[in-house]
C-alpha cells in the first residue's frame, strides 16, 4: 500500500477520484485525454517533472503534421495542453512518486496528494542518455541533438559528429549522411558493438570517418555549435572538429523505474505491451516511448495515445457491464 499523506484543508477539497489517470503529458498524454474526455470519461493528466516531454526541449519540428511552416516544440505542447485543458480535462504539474496497481480503484502518489482511478494510461516517455560533456546542456536544440529523423535536415552541407557505437548510432550517421557533408563518429572503443551489416554499412559510405577509442570532450559554440573537441581515452590527446552539430546516440532510458514490480518490464526497463495497449495489469495501459524504442516519434507517440485512449474506454464500458 502507498504511504498515506496527512490531510490538509486545503487538499482535502481537491477532486481526488477519476475514471482515468493519465500519467506524463506530452503528446501521448495530451492525445489520450483529448479521446478519454470526448468519451466521457473523468481526467486526470498528471503532468511529471518536465510539463509536454522532451519536445519542450526542443526548437524547431518540422515533422509533426498540421504545420505547413514548421512549428516550435514548446508552442505545440502549448497547444496540445490548451486543447486538452479545453475538452475538460483536469492537468495537475505534480509527479508521481508511486503507484499501487495491485488493487482497485488504483492509488497514484504524486509528492503532494494521493488520487484513484478505474484505468491508468502511462505516458512517462523515455530520457535520451546523456554524455555529460561540456556544453552539452548549454547547446541542447542548438546543435546538439538526440533524434536524427528529427533534425537531420536542419543541418544540410554541415559537418556532423556523431558519438556512439551500437546499431542506434550506426543508423544515425547513416541516416545523417542525406545531409551532412561529412559525419565523424566518435567511439570510445577500438570497435563497433553495431551488429555486423550495420557496420558494413557504416564502413561502406565514402561520407562516414571512425575516430577510435575517442569521447566527446566539450562542445563549443557561441548562438550554435561550432566545434567539437574529442579526447583520446588513451593518450588524453585532444582534438578539434569543426562541426555544426553533434548527435548523441548511446541510447535512451524509459522512465519507468516506479512501475517496476507493478507491471512487467523488458530487459531494458521498457513497458511490455500484451494487446495493443494493455499492459501485464489489468486496466493499465501504456502509449508512447515508454514501450516504443523503435520510433521514438511525436507523431507516433500522439498515435499511441489515440490508441490507448479508444482501448481505455472500450476497458471501462466492459468492465461497468461486468
Amino acid at each position: 500500500m502507498l504511504a498515506q499523506i496527512k490531510e490538509d484543508p486545503k487538499i482535502s477539497e481537491k477532486k481526488k477520484k477519476f475514471d482515468v489517470i493519465i500519467i506524463g503529458s506530452g503528446p501521448a498524454g495530451y492525445t489520450a485525454a483529448i479521446y478519454t474526455v470526448r468519451a466521457k470519461r473523468d481526467t486526470l493528466v498528471i503532468s511529471g517533472i518536465l510539463p509536454g516531454g522532451l519536445l519542450m526541449l526542443t526548437t524547431e519540428v518540422e515533422n509533426y503534421p498540421g504545420f505547413a511552416d514548421g512549428i516550435f516544440g514548446p508552442e505545440l505542447m502549448s497547444i496540445m495542453r490548451k486543447q486538452t485543458e479545453r475538452m475538460g480535462a483536469t492537468i495537475v504539474d505534480d509527479e508521481v512518486v508511486n503507484v499501487d496497481f495491485k488493487h482497485k480503484p488504483f492509488k497514484v502518489l504524486t509528492s503532494s496528494e494521493e488520487y484513484e482511478s478505474e484505468a491508468v494510461i502511462i505516458c512517462t516517455g523515455a530520457s535520451p542518455r546523456k554524455i555529460g560533456a561540456k556544453g552539452e546542456q548549454e547547446f541542447g536544440g542548438k546543435g546538439v541533438s538526440y533524434c536524427a529523423t528529427c533534425d537531420g535536415p536542419f543541418f544540410r552541407n554541415q559537418d556532423i559528429v556523431v558519438t556512439g557505437g551500437g546499431d542506434t548510432a550506426m543508423e544515425e550517421a547513416i541516416f545523417l549522411t542525406k545531409f551532412g557533408k561529412s559525419i565523424h563518429v566518435v567511439h570510445r572503443r577500438d570497435e563497433l558493438k553495431a551488429t555486423k551489416v550495420m557496420q558494413e554499412r557504416a564502413f561502406e559510405n565514402q561520407k562516414i570517418k571512425f575516430h577510435w577509442n575517442k569521447i566527446v570532450d566539450e562542445i563549443i559554440g557561441k548562438d550554435k555549435v561550432t566545434q567539437i573537441i574529442i579526447r583520446d581515452v588513451v593518450t588524453n590527446e585532444k582534438q578539434t572538429l569543426d562541426a555544426g552539430a553533434i548527435f548523441v546516440a548511446i541510447g535512451h532510458e524509459p522512465n519507468t523505474k516506479i512501475f517496476k514490480g507493478q507491471i512487467e518490464l523488458d530487459e531494458q526497463g521498457y513497458i511490455v505491451l500484451k494487446d495493443h495497449t494493455k499492459t501485464s495489469a489489468e486496466g493499465v495501459f501504456a502509449a508512447g516511448d515508454v514501450h516504443d524504442h523503435r520510433y521514438r516519434q511525436a507523431v507516433t507517440a500522439a498515435g499511441f495515445g489515440c490508441m490507448a485512449g479508444i482501448d481505455v474506454d472500450k476497458y471501462l464500458s466492459e468492465n461497468k457491464r461486468k
